[in-house]
């Protein structure tokens, strides 16, 4: 990945939704003008959602999501019905596709109270425009199209556009620093290290420093204490990975601002505050009592994994006690927490906004602390309190 490509987690996330034939796919493929989903007469041919990134003038990069029919029948129906529920969770911008000739059914007004009780702004497209003889007064939410003659198809597209979500997005670093600065980045290269890369999050913290006007210096952790002593005067951040943030706090000086890049991730999806206050549940721990491990990507898990190995190692050790670990990752997040302690979340680089505040308000619903790598790892390490010191407010509620 280059650090010019769009990651799924920025993207507007645009969410087509409707019954089994009511045009979803064939309006998918008019919007994007192309052939990203199977047309066809037979109901259900959509099975599971289908998931495109892209970029959508006047919209920009988003990702198109095209889900199967919200009418689906039978146990296999039920299923992807809750498949398509769980799409909701991660959409910004929800589109209903409703069959023109036939008008809003049950499930489509079930869809519409589900848009407006998570909140997000939807348009509802009456399809197959060209088999109606008038089409009656449309309204501030609906619009009338032709998937197959594209007749209303730009106008659509248009008030999607409207549809974006507004206010500024919290960045990652920009914000906190002062053209001319310069940040050092702690990056361990270890066998967990993509071969070639550096991850995400890496990534996009280094493209904010440059786009501030300052300047990055990364080094391995081995190669921290001589970069400092070499620099000649203190950095205005030092950043580091969660995994080496005790060796990375021995070596950086008390009056050096210290944070890792998974503090500044949890801050730049909306869930810092809350996932600072949960991080204390850590204390609560009791022989038997089991954490859930989540991660928003999937990959392939070495000897020495941060997500299945080092953090419940540092659990066991901090807590003294035995602790059973359960993972989930990528799209997949459970439903019933109720068989979790507290859950350990990733810096989320891969999720978009929603979803990640959808998964926090979730847990916390069912009364279920959570909380993210970094800040469990700086928790853990006694050094929570300091690596806030980007965030002097949240700071204050660590004692």
């Amino acid at each position: 990945m280059s650090m010019n490509d769009t990651p799924s987690g920025e993207r507007v996330h645009i969410g087509f939704f409707g019954r089994r034939n009511a045009g979803k796919s064939s309006v998918v493929n008019a919007v994007t003008g192309q052939n990203l989903a199977i047309v066809s007469d037979t109901k259900g041919t959509t099975t599971d959602p289908v998931y495109k990134a892209m970029e959508l003038l006047p919209l920009g990069p988003v990702m198109i999501i095209d889900t199967p029919g919200f009418d689906d029948e039978g146990a296999l129906g039920e299923m992807r019905v809750q498949r398509t529920k769980q799409v909701l969770n991660k959409t910004d911008i929800a589109v209903l596709v409703v069959d023109g000739t036939e008008g809003l059914k049950g499930c489509d007004e079930d869809l519409l109270a589900l848009f407006k009780e998570k909140n997000i702004p939807y348009i509802t497209v009456y399809n197959k425009k060209d088999l109606l003889a008038a089409c009656p007064q449309a309204g501030d939410h609906d619009i009338y199209v032709s998937a197959v003659t594209k007749d209303g198809i730009f106008e659509l597209k248009e008030r999607m556009a409207r549809l974006k979500p507004v206010g500024e997005d919290t960045p990652i670093i920009g914000d906190l620093l002062t053209a001319g600065d310069f940040v050092v980045l702690v990056v361990p290269i270890d066998t967990a290290a993509p071969k070639g890369r550096l991850i995400l999050p890496q990534q996009q913290t280094i493209r904010e420093i440059l786009d501030a006007g300052c300047t990055a210096v990364v080094v391995k952790e081995n190669a921290l204490s001589k970069t400092l002593e070499e620099l000649g005067k203190a950095p205005r951040m030092v950043v580091t990975d969660s995994q080496v943030f005790g060796e990375v706090a021995a070596v950086v000086s008390d009056e050096m601002t210290l944070t890792s890049f998974s503090i500044l991730m949890a801050r730049h999806k909306g869930f810092l505050r809350d996932a600072v206050q949960g991080v204390t549940a850590i204390e609560g721990l009791k022989d038997g009592d089991t954490v859930l491990v989540a991660e928003g990507c999937t990959h392939h898990r070495q000897c020495d994994d941060i997500g299945t190995v080092k953090i419940p190692r540092w659990l066991r050790a901090h807590t003294g006690k035995d602790i059973a670990i359960q993972t989930c990752s990528g799209r997949e997040f459970p439903e019933d927490l109720s068989p979790y302690a507290m859950v350990i979340h990733c810096g989320a680089c891969m999720l978009n906004e929603r979803e990640v505040q959808w998964r926090m308000k979730f847990a916390g619903r069912q009364g279920v602390p959570m909380t993210n790598y970094g800040i469990a790892i700086a928790y853990m390490k006694g050094i929570l309190k300091r690596s806030l010191g980007p965030f002097p407010h949240l700071a204050a509620l660590v004692k």
